[in-house]
């Protein structure tokens, strides 16, 4: 179970790549369409008339991060519970918190950009804390302290 809890926390800080990674590809590809003459405007946004290479790059990073990485998150505490990894249910909780944070920075995003920015600061952390839980997976569990018996404490005299 150790093992399952370190891939769903790799798969985490994977994600934040595969996220930064489409919404890089979205971006490149919105700024060469409109230096070419592209027209944003709420209009296309409203109609998706904006087709441009890398367009599907932002419906893929919203259904992405709204759906998919949640659920390996869920997955990674349910996974903590079993694991025995020392701190293993502290931080697959800190993980998904940070997911349940960064998917309200981005559903919020639209209305302040400067929640734009913090959804690329929490990301940053996102991936942090995920490695570093994925790393909690290769501490040593701590031994049971064994407990001296005595043959009065045994039932023998």
């Amino acid at each position: 179970m150790r093992s399952v809890y370190r891939v769903l926390a790799y798969l985490v800080a994977l994600e934040v790549v595969i996220q930064t990674a489409l919404i890089a590809f979205a971006f490149f590809g919105l700024r060469k369409w409109i230096a070419d003459g592209g027209v944003l405007d709420a209009a296309a946004i409203r109609n998706h008339t904006a087709t441009y290479t890398g367009a599907e790059g932002i419906t893929v990073h919203g259904v992405n991060g709204q759906m998919i990485v949640p659920v390996i998150a869920v997955l990674l505490l349910v996974a903590s519970f079993f694991a025995k990894v020392p701190g293993g249910v502290l931080w697959a909780a800190i993980t998904l918190v940070t997911v349940v944070v960064q998917v309200l920075l981005g559903i919020f995003g639209g209305a302040a950009a400067g929640l734009g920015v913090l959804h690329g600061v929490v990301a940053i952390g996102l991936f942090v804390i995920a490695v570093i839980a994925a790393r909690r997976a290769d501490v040593p569990v701590p031994a049971e302290p064994e407990t001296p018996t005595s043959h009065h404490a045994a039932g023998i005299a």
